[in-house]
């Protein structure tokens, strides 16, 4: 029996999924329909201890929303970014919200006295896709979210593993580019140092010489924007579409990176679907329509993954969250 048949007709589930900046909150049905939505910032340069308290806080009144509209909040799921020991319910680490080794599933159970899980963000962004998204359907899932950093999940039957310490599906740490640009990492050459929207950010931005303020060109079509502001990843994009050569280069070579990342993970997973989420599938076709090219020019033996965007959108972490917590119960 799954967890939706399980179900109570009031049940819901509480689930938070926690960014360096803002936190997505929900109260989802074990169908993954979702009745009521809250946003919330993190704030993290507060502090850790800030930032647990504002989480136990606003899960701690989502429930009595709950409650307060005649449903049963039945257990909580909390997503949270960087290393995660689910097992152990423990964010161990992360560079955007400041976690060190914090016992968040524990405390969080005892502040709401509900069932409570601990999930790494993309991972339960990507069980949010291959069952209820773009995934639907097929056994074997890879979604890979591409922002600020690249990260990955390999779904498989509607469980996406962890890794014996936390840590899998860091894909944006494969090495594409010996000697190319250093990584957050520390390495030199990491596909999210090529491939992720800031590096095409940043790497335009060096092509153009334009400043970290984007005043060199200001205004111009190879500087910043109309402002001043440095040119996004969808700014590179679209002056790529428009011909203009610094953008142009820019984003094949963080085209031609994330097909060599891609074809790796095919090689490692053998998926039926790779799934694009995060900032950068939002080019669309300027996005999908070369990778795709260039993902299948990269297969010899290996069969041709379908290579589609993320259906849910922002949505995708709390109803993750939402399934993982069902899922433990």
């Amino acid at each position: 029996m799954s967890p939706a048949d399980a179900a109570g007709p009031a049940d819901v589930v509480v689930a938070l999924d926690v960014g360096g900046t803002g936190m997505k909150c929900a109260l989802v049905r074990p169908d993954g329909t979702t009745v009521h939505t809250e946003r919330h910032p993190t704030d993290a340069g507060r502090g850790p201890d800030a930032v647990v308290e504002t989480i136990l806080d606003v899960a701690e009144g989502l429930a009595g929303k709950a409650r307060a509209d005649g449903r049963d909040p039945v257990a909580l799921g909390i997503a949270v970014p960087g290393v995660v020991d689910e097992a152990a319910g423990v964010a161990v680490w992360s560079a955007n919200v400041g976690f060190r080794d914090v016992p968040l599933r524990d405390l969080a159970a005892e502040r709401l006295g509900l069932p409570t899980v601990l999930g790494h963000d993309v991972r339960v962004g990507g069980l949010a896709e291959a069952r209820l998204g773009a995934g639907r359907g097929t056994g074997h899932v890879l979604f890979v979210a591409i922002g600020t950093g690249i990260a990955a999940a390999h779904v498989v039957d509607g469980a996406a593993a962890s890794g014996a310490h936390g840590a899998a599906g860091e894909i944006g740490h494969v090495l594409v580019r010996p000697g190319g640009p250093r990584c957050g990492c520390g390495r030199d050459g990491c596909l999210e140092a090529v491939a992720s929207a800031s590096a095409i950010a940043r790497r335009y931005a060096e092509a153009t010489g334009a400043g970290p303020t984007g005043t060199a060109g200001r205004g111009g079509p190879t500087g910043g924007g109309p402002t001043g502001t440095p040119a996004s990843a969808a700014d590179v994009a679209d002056r790529a579409a428009a011909g203009e050569p610094a953008a142009a280069r820019v984003w094949a070579e963080a085209v031609e990176a994330l097909a060599d990342g891609l074809a790796t993970g095919q090689a490692l997973y053998d998926v039926e679907t790779v799934v694009v989420g995060g900032g950068l599938a939002q080019a669309g076709p300027r996005l999908f329509d070369p990778l795709r090219a260039a993902l299948h020019e990269r297969m010899t033996f290996h069969r041709r993954p379908r290579l589609v965007a993320a259906a849910l959108g922002d949505e995708a972490g709390c109803l993750g969250a939402a399934l993982l917590a069902l899922d433990a119960r």
